[in-house]
């Protein structure tokens, strides 16, 4: 305990045990549990640090390009016989048990006015499912397209405030019919909250704790290691791993074709994107640095207007970088395995991002507990997965671009905002579906009709000529 607390007093945070004397035993204790998790606060300091000088003055010296034809494949454009192909190779390997699917369920739907998991928010679907239920009921039709059961592990990172509501969502629902050995729920870490000029940890409301937040969905990395994921994935012999997030409500969850494509080139790693048509949409780019010769992303705001306008020198109705991040990827496990403890335990390939924010904690200087509403006070700090892009071989990395209005519809804002709410999820939802019945001879009652099909009748519109062919839907129909 001494030597822990040596360690934080010689880092400057002598500042947090201003209360020790006051505290029991027992809240001494989880203290020091908590510090520690970070086994060198003077690293951590200066990390937090290197992190504030780097978003302050990004790099505007490296040199983006497109990523190479060896990297870059599209749906859009390849052959049906191409993605038949790709499809077969992913069915094959998730019938042999070799798939596992992530899901990153960590945030909460507060920004939806809801104070549950955004897994359990439903956007207003005629079924009036959840995203979880939708998630879940795709992967079954996903097994039984691939003719078994039992064949796919779901691992869920949910976080400390969505963990013990997301189990208890799942257990109430009977795990909609999925089977229960097959879910594996597990917590992304935390980091400490600093001051704004990163120097001073700040300590919570019951002065016997630092405030801590979700280490961002970089936290993956060590999370998989931390709850010995990376040991279930070797015991269940499972080699390929499909990783997203919850709230894209029209995810293709496991895809075969993603699958196929990325084990038939024996990627290491690979990322699925949608076309930017927008130069001034806000949203990271999949790019090569021609300087490295490696794969990263760079988010709009690295980018100069120059570049983000720049047309494609072989087709001008398109943006030259144009591949948009949706944080949706594959993974070679035996790379994984290789790489994360690398990853881990360097900066350089999980640096720390800084957020301004409003933090609740104590103020040291008069031990009340301040809450701002007007000012930031503070900085929350989180790791990007897609970090460690850089790290992979060229050469082993892809990149499959999809259409964006079948595979992406995220739900990020609250009913009334511009975009990405749950109306324009609700809406894209049934768009996909209805264009699927139109295509196998259902009939709509109306030109504007809206018909929602249910994903353990179809993964990706397969299997429904018998079904609608002929048949007239009336608005709002549910084909279950």
């Amino acid at each position: 305990m001494s030597d822990i607390k040596q360690k934080y007093i010689d880092a400057g945070q002598a500042h947090i045990f201003k209360y020790w004397d006051t505290l029991t035993v027992t809240q001494q204790d989880k203290f020091i549990k908590q510090l520690s998790k970070i086994p060198n606060p003077k690293d951590f300091i200066s990390d937090v640090s290197n992190a504030i000088s780097y978003s302050s003055n990004i790099s505007s010296s490296k040199e983006f390009t497109q990523l190479p034809e060896t990297s870059f494949s599209s749906t859009i454009s390849s052959t049906k016989e191409q993605l038949n192909e790709w499809e077969r190779k992913g069915l094959e390997l998730i019938r042999q048990g070799k798939v596992g699917i992530i899901l990153m369920a960590g945030g909460q739907g507060t920004r939806l006015g809801s104070d549950s998991p955004k897994g359990c928010y439903n956007v207003g679907l005629p079924s009036n499912k959840s995203l979880f239920q939708i998630q879940i009921e795709r992967i079954i039709r996903l097994e039984t397209l691939a003719g078994g059961k039992n064949l796919l592990t779901l691992y869920i990172m949910t976080s400390g405030p969505t963990f013990e509501s997301t189990e208890e969502f799942f257990k109430i629902n009977s795990y909609f019919g999925f089977n229960k050995s097959q879910i594996v729920f597990f917590n992304q870490g935390t980091l400490p909250a600093v001051n704004l000029d990163g120097t001073k940890l700040l300590l919570g409301k019951d002065k016997s704790s630092l405030v801590e937040s979700p280490d961002g969905n970089g936290g993956l990395y060590k999370a998989l290691s931390d709850h010995k994921i990376l040991q279930d994935f070797k015991t269940k012999g499972i080699e390929h791993i499909h990783m997203y997030c919850i709230d894209n409500i029209l995810v293709k969850v496991g895809d075969p074709i993603f699958i196929g494509y990325s084990a038939s080139n024996n990627f290491d790693t690979a990322t699925k994107v949608v076309r930017k048509n927008d130069s001034n949409e806000k949203v990271g780019l999949i790019v090569l640095d021609k300087e490295a010769n490696v794969p990263c992303v760079i988010e709009y705001s690295e980018i100069s207007k120059e570049l983000s306008e720049a047309r494609d020198p072989i087709d001008d109705s398109l943006l030259k970088l144009r591949a948009a991040n949706i944080v949706n990827h594959y993974y070679n496990v035996e790379f994984l395995q290789k790489m994360i403890p690398i990853w881990i335990q360097s900066r350089k390939y999980l640096p720390y991002h800084i957020a301004k924010k409003k933090i609740g904690c104590i103020d040291i200087k008069t031990g009340d507990y301040i809450k701002p509403t007007i000012d930031n006070n503070g900085i929350k700090l989180e790791q990007f997965i897609f970090d460690v892009f850089p790290s992979v071989e060229l050469c082993k990395f892809g990149c499959l671009e999809v259409d964006r209005e079948d595979e992406f519809s995220p739900l990020k804002n609250a009913p009334g905002a511009a975009r990405d709410t749950p109306a324009m999820c609700r809406e894209k939802c049934l768009e996909r579906s209805t264009r699927w019945i139109k295509a196998n001879g259902g009939i709509l009652a109306t030109p504007d009709a809206l018909v929602e099909v249910s994903p353990l009748v179809s993964y990706g519109g397969e299997g429904l000529s018998d079904i609608v062919s002929g048949h007239v839907y009336e608005d709002l129909s549910v084909i279950s």
